[in-house]
């Protein structure tokens, strides 16, 4: 059988759903829907774009190619090496793992305990029970489907539904005025706002495991594989436009009853104490656990897969169990430090990172023109290098003037032209050198 059963197609769709959709992506949208108020609509058009399409993107580009240490060769052998060695470690043990586990400690723990009491103990019990949990589950990637697709996605789309519901019975409030920065070219900043996610990266770790999945169901030819993760794609991509739009309608309805609220969680809190008093406080705290739970165990499974890949003699077992202990000594001891390292590094990939899956889609006689790779990654790389040193105040001498003048730079987006005259240079340098692409 080259082909899923219509079941099975779906349960595949929620598995990479749930694989994406941990705490950021619970967080952002209602954040969106507090801020934007009459905006959120035309805002949440922009998020879909860059929290929903590129992510689906990345995944579909990655089993294109192969692997995503295949799509990062056609730049250069030594930076497939590296972009995806950085990729894998910045968005797993380095920090969206660790942060799993301390992003639902906060929503699931500290509210249920009398005030001023030390939470240090509970975080380290808490943090144990969580990674033994991922690891076990994150043993057998190819069996995910039938764990996260099964089980832990529905119970997390109920749970959203039931808040969202209780939301149309008993409105909080109503859509208020846009606030900074939804006032002012809302798409725009609901696209920024979808770009901070970050999921476009964890887009290109998770091709490898939805592959494994795909064939563990039977289905093991290259283009079927690809047809049925396009099929995944879509479907999650649906169940994410629809929880996104539910949660910044939640967001939304806030902007009134509580206003000037700028964090997500905060305002899930509110509206979901205010509709369903201390039983509010439980549904919050089993949304958050099996959102990042489901992240981190696709992120175990993701990292485990690959290094497996680098170093055969180490099984995936011995790498998801590395990646857990590591991932919880830091959720306890060093996040704070960890991600004011982890944080530069993933704004330098995430510009690059867009480009590759940008560049994977065009036309095959474009694919062929053997310098548009290096060079439009070489530009963009560059330009995101840079615009991160100027973001943490590192003197460049004389060239903050010139970063800053560029267009988009004013919404973190200055990389874009660098990123578009690189393409466009490669094209002609492919025009005027034309040699057989490698």
């Amino acid at each position: 059988m080259q082909q899923l059963s219509r079941k099975q197609q779906l349960l595949v769709g929620f598995t990479l759903f749930s694989m994406f959709f941990g705490a950021g992506n619970l967080i952002f949208p209602p954040q969106l829907g507090a801020q934007a108020g009459v905006q959120t609509w035309p805002a949440m058009a922009g998020l879909a774009i860059s929290a929903i399409g590129l992510p689906i993107l990345g995944v579909i580009a990655v089993v294109r190619a192969g692997s995503l240490n295949a799509l990062a060769s056609r730049v250069h052998p030594l930076f497939a090496s590296i972009f995806t060695i950085l990729i894998y470690l910045s968005i797993g043990p380095c920090l969206a793992i660790p942060r799993t586990a301390s992003t639902s400690f906060e929503m699931a723990v500290p509210p249920f305990l009398p005030a001023g009491t030390s939470t240090t103990w509970f975080q380290l019990g808490y943090s144990l029970i969580f990674f033994a949990a991922a690891f076990i589950v994150a043993l057998h990637p190819e069996r995910l489907t039938s764990r996260l697709g099964k089980i832990l996605c529905p119970m997390l789309l109920v749970l959203v539904t039931v808040i969202f519901v209780g939301c149309l019975i008993h409105p909080v409030g109503e859509y208020g005025p846009a606030l900074a920065p939804y006032n002012h070219m809302a798409p725009v900043q609901g696209f920024l706002t979808g770009y901070q996610t970050m999921d476009a990266i964890a887009g290109l770790n998770f091709g490898i495991v939805i592959v494994l999945n795909i064939r563990a169901l039977g289905v093991t030819q290259e283009r079927p594989v690809l047809r049925t993760t396009i099929r995944a794609g879509v479907i999650a991509a649906i169940l994410f436009a629809v929880v996104y739009s539910m949660l910044a309608h939640i967001g939304a309805l806030s902007s009134t009853a509580f206003p000037g609220t700028t964090n997500g969680a905060v305002t899930l809190t509110n509206v979901v104490g205010s509709i369903f008093g201390p039983v509010g406080s439980v549904l919050l705290a089993a949304v958050f656990i099996i959102a990042c739970f489901n992240t981190c165990v696709g992120l175990i499974s993701s990292c485990a897969s690959y290094f497996n890949t680098l170093v055969p003699k180490l099984s995936i077992p011995t790498w998801a169990a590395f990646f857990a202990v590591v991932s919880m000594i830091i959720a306890n001891a060093g996040l704070d430090q960890i991600l004011a390292i982890s944080v530069p590094i993933l704004n330098i990939l995430y510009p690059p990172a867009i480009v590759l899956i940008f560049l994977a889609f065009l036309p095959g006689r474009v694919q062929k023109l053997w310098a548009i790779y290096p060079v439009g990654i070489a530009f963009t790389t560059v330009a995101s290098i840079l615009y991160t040193l100027q973001d943490l105040k590192i003197p460049l001498f004389g060239l903050d003037a010139l970063l800053k003048s560029i267009p988009l730079a004013d919404v973190k987006l200055g990389w874009v032209l660098p990123a578009v005259v690189g393409i466009l240079l490669g094209a002609v340098l492919s025009a005027l050198r034309p040699r057989t692409a490698e």
